[in-house]
């Protein structure tokens, strides 16, 4: 994120990472890096580094209907679930550290998690930039992913595919004007009833797919969720998989879709590596499904109160263009939709 959240107090932090770790805090650095989570690069007072993430919990829910708790165990079951990866020799997992009561996250703040994780100094591959170097040492480290043993899946929840808050994406466009609570909120309700035929198809076609998925269930793995170039890391010792807060079990084209180049080449070399065949109505549920859940999920954003900071003016701008191409990517889909 750009910028750290106004209401997080550094010293309810300081507070949490002595509770829950034992860490005396002698620096704490905001590192505006990645999208979702808040960052601190983060000294102890006897010379460790560490990094040190909070989400916030409101933005795990994924229903009016969730409380902050409920977002707190959606993150609990992923975490578990890498560093139980990590347990299981897949050493590529930069999975959080346990606290001091073997927990991968603790609680502050009323509406804060913060998990800590060891520092690891290298660049990160870098947004939207696959080399060919990196996309071979990500589909190795997925394809352990999906091939690790069957008890890593105890923690992990299942793939629900549900879109997010979508009740109030299609309230919007069926013209529904929300109270104002922020600067964004009336802006955001017009974009959604201008681009509302485009958006139902969008629904529609995402809603086929599913049924196609549940069908096929058996072949079911855990998945990291987000395999792409901003979340790996080059070390001296091969590559990294980091941010493990989306993990599932589901469908193996959730984490393939966008690995593979448009050749269907990672496509063949997964089915010959792991003997599953990745089925392409699959590859477009999770490739559609990925921008439909950012609009949903960013909209309901904007319903509720925000500010007009460096991310939210981010997220607007992010929202507006998936939005705007939602016409254009429905003729694309391939004849399996119709």
């Amino acid at each position: 994120m750009l910028a750290q959240p106004d209401d997080l107090d550094e010293d309810a932090l300081r507070g949490a990472l002595a509770r829950g770790w034992g860490l005396g805090v002698a620096s704490l650095e905001y590192l505006a890096v990645g999208w979702g989570s808040h960052h601190w690069d983060v000294r102890d007072e006897v010379g460790g580094r560490w990094f040190v993430t909070a989400d916030e919990l409101e933005n795990k829910r994924v229903s009016d209907a969730e409380t902050v708790d409920d977002g707190f165990a959606r993150l609990r079951a992923s975490l578990l679930s890498a560093v139980a990866l990590r347990d299981a020799g897949c050493a590529f997992v930069v999975a959080p550290v346990p606290g001091d009561g073997g927990e991968p996250a603790v609680g502050f703040g009323g509406r804060f998690a913060v998990a800590v994780y060891p520092f690891v100094d290298e660049e990160r591959s870098g947004w939207g930039e696959w080399t060919p170097d990196a996309r071979a040492g990500t589909f190795g480290m997925v394809a352990a992913v999906h091939m690790a043993p069957a008890w890593v899946r105890r923690y992990a929840l299942a793939d629900d595919f549900r879109v997010p808050f979508r009740e109030l994406t299609e309230a919007a466009c069926d013209g529904w004007s929300p109270p104002e609570t922020g600067p964004y909120t009336a802006a955001v309700a017009r974009l959604l009833r201008e681009y509302a035929a485009p958006l139902r198809r969008w629904l529609d076609r995402y809603d086929g797919l599913v049924a196609l998925a549940r069908e096929r269930s058996g072949r079911d793995v855990l998945t990291h969720g987000e395999p792409h170039p901003g979340n790996i890391m080059r070390t001296g010792d091969g590559w990294r998989l980091i941010d493990w807060d989306t993990v599932a079990v589901a469908p193996p084209e959730r984490d393939l879709w966008s690995l593979d180049p448009g050749d269907g080449s990672v496509l063949d070399r997964y089915a010959a590596v792991t003997g599953v065949r990745p089925l392409p109505e699959l590859i477009e549920l999770y490739r559609l499904g990925w921008d439909i859940k950012d609009i949903a999920y960013d909209a309901a954003h904007f319903f509720r109160p925000h500010a007009g900071g460096a991310n939210e003016t981010k997220s607007w701008e992010l929202l507006g263009s998936l939005v705007r191409r939602a016409g254009e990517l429905v003729p694309r889909l391939a004849p399996w939709h119709t």
